[in-house]
């Protein structure tokens, strides 16, 4: 079973790495799935994850306060708004344009609704 959760969280890494060059793929959820498997299959793995520079950060957010930083939940805005927008200008059917309607104000509203996180809020009280 540990071979399984590794693999499984190198995929994870692998689709999240991709994440930060792809713009409609994201990358905090990959990132969070490869932590969860590697903590189920390599400590050494899971620890250079959550204590890595860049990705360690957004990962202990969520783990200490389910928060999401303010600069995440803007460029998820942004991605969601700009794939519906894509649905649209392909002239996609009401009925499909309306199922990932729903779908998509509902993963909005789960995002909008996550606290931002002390790191976000000091960052944002720094720029004042």
């Amino acid at each position: 079973m540990r071979w399984f959760w590794m693999a499984a969280g190198f995929t994870a890494l692998i689709l999240g790495l991709l994440g930060v060059a792809l713009p409609l793929l994201p990358t905090v959820p990959f990132l969070l799935l490869a932590a969860f498997c590697f903590a189920r299959s390599s400590p050494r793995l899971h620890n250079w994850l959550v204590n890595h520079p860049r990705f360690g950060p957004p990962i202990m957010d969520w783990h200490r306060e389910g928060a999401i930083s303010l600069r995440a939940k803007r460029l998820a805005t942004l991605s969601i708004v700009a794939v519906f927008g894509l649905s649209v200008a392909m002239g996609l059917g009401v009925t499909l344009l309306a199922i990932q309607a729903i779908t998509l104000a509902c993963v909005l509203v789960f995002i909008w609704t996550r606290p931002h996180g002390a790191r976000s809020l000091a960052t944002t009280d720094d720029q004042t």
